[in-house]
């Protein structure tokens, strides 16, 4: 950043960047490729030809990208440029391998999955247009909590709650099925990052020190305990071991975040590995999944879908055996929970790793958002968000490779699923908002500029 003066003798250090909507185009342009690409690989590899659908695919991806692109350009003309195509090409990514699994299995999850995506942009669209400022959201920091206790209580109620593959994570309405934790995980994250701006300075304060770590106050060690309590009946009542992590893992990094005490790290991951050697001892689902984990070629009947995912990955290798031309199919629920190893059967390590750095420059883009935002609420929440990202990308894909216990979660963007596709597309319309806010010039910075006043002032 230039530290000079401009024509006018004003600072450049203080003149506002580029809303940078050009180059946020030329990246959708290559994330349509990769998606579309992919798409037509998925038929010339299985099938010899390109899929006779894929101008109706592929129109329709370059709608959303459009239609996405024009909503930010005139609600969030200075949002980040990154986000929004690193969110389509793994869309991309994800619709293909869906209608791979497709192909080989008779059946039709991509179709359904195309639709769920063009109600993701109208709820990103919806988003922008309705939360123009981020701060708002603050006045509802209780009633977000209250909600999201509301939506995490909803599996359980009689007539409402459904369990499949063995959790009790589904509420059923109107022939429609959804899981409530999706929408549950954006309101917790509003609701801790309001509670902690306010609670912060209490929760700093340090009490005994003990092994070089100054440790919490008893008496401010509640909301933690709280929150450990809440993740713990989840995963007893609701079965859901995913999500119980996530939600607790969030509260402790923002947590961590905003008091910047590496002692609540320490209590936190204390208290986790306390409740979960508890629920190891005390719960049969749990001993299900650990021995899953640990071996689950003792049990093939029980176990056959972490082998198969295995089986995957190792038929994959390096460099993967190319769109159409693997088994992924044989894995239970390939398209939605095991997508990451049907990607890293036809993608390889190579591919998935490449994957991974999408995911990762998505959860960097929002942290870095954090860091340039000029309010302690959008910083909090901007952090919770991409860290509710970042904690569901491992839980999951730690899961089917074998590196923790298989949970229940699906991979963003790349799984088939409505809930979990629209409420993580509202995490990037949020996120996007935030980075609006803290890129977009002050006030009095609005008036023209000389020319030598113009210099770029990068968020990268």
């Amino acid at each position: 950043m230039s530290t000079g003066l401009g024509a006018s003798g004003r600072s450049l250090s203080t003149v506002a960047p580029r809303k940078r909507r050009g180059a946020e185009l030329f990246l959708l342009v290559l994330a349509l490729a990769v998606g579309v690409s992919s798409y037509a690989l998925v038929g010339l590899g299985r099938d010899g030809e390109v899929p006779v659908d894929i101008l109706q695919y592929g129109g329709f991806m370059v709608a959303a990208a459009i239609v996405c692109h024009a909503v930010v350009r005139f609600a969030a003309p200075y949002a980040d440029p990154v986000l929004l195509p690193a969110v389509i090409a793994l869309n991309g990514i994800g619709l293909a391998m869906i209608r791979r699994i497709d192909l080989a299995s008779n059946t039709d999850y991509a179709s359904q999955q195309l639709i769920w995506a063009g109600i993701s942009v109208v709820g990103f669209t919806a988003t922008l247009l309705i939360v123009r400022d981020h701060r708002r959201l603050q006045a509802y920091t209780y009633t977000t909590g209250f909600f999201a206790v509301v939506l995490l209580l909803l599996p359980l109620m009689p007539g409402f709650g459904v369990e499949k593959n063995g959790a009790r994570i589904w509420v059923t309405a109107a022939g429609l099925s959804f899981q409530p934790g999706e929408v549950a995980k954006i309101a917790l994250a509003i609701f801790f990052a309001g509670y902690l701006v306010v609670k912060r300075d209490a929760l700093a304060l340090a009490g005994r020190r003990f092994l070089g770590v100054d440790l919490p106050r008893g008496r401010d060690l509640g909301p933690i305990l709280l929150m450990w309590l809440i993740s713990l009946a989840v995963l007893v009542f609701q079965k859901d071991l995913g999500s119980s992590l996530l939600f607790f893992g969030l509260f402790v990094v923002l947590l961590y975040v905003a008091t910047e005490r590496p002692a609540w790290l320490v209590v936190g991951g204390l208290l986790f590995a306390g409740g979960a050697y508890f629920s190891y001892l005390t719960f049969a689902h749990v001993q299900t999944r650990v021995g899953g984990w640990l071996d689950p070629f003792s049990n093939p009947d029980d176990f056959g879908q972490i082998i198969q995912g295995q089986y995957s990955l190792a038929w994959g290798g390096i460099l993967g055996r190319g769109w159409g031309q693997g088994s992924p199919y044989l894995t239970p629920y390939a398209w939605s929970d095991f997508i990451g190893t049907s990607l890293g059967e036809e993608l390889g390590l190579t591919g998935l790793m490449a994957i991974i750095v999408i995911y990762g420059l998505i959860v960097e883009r929002g942290l870095r958002t954090s860091l340039v935002c000029r309010d302690a609420f959008g910083k909090l929440l901007a952090v919770g968000l991409s860290m509710a990202i970042a904690l569901q990308v491992f839980v999951v894909l730690g899961g089917v490779t074998r590196l923790i216990p298989l949970t229940g979660l699906t991979t963003p963007f790349l799984s088939y699923g409505g809930s979990s596709l629209i409420a993580n597309w509202i995490m990037v319309a949020l996120l996007l908002r935030i980075s609006d806010r803290a890129r977009r010039p002050p006030p009095d910075l609005t008036p023209a500029m000389s020319t030598d006043e113009t210099a770029v002032v990068k968020m990268r």
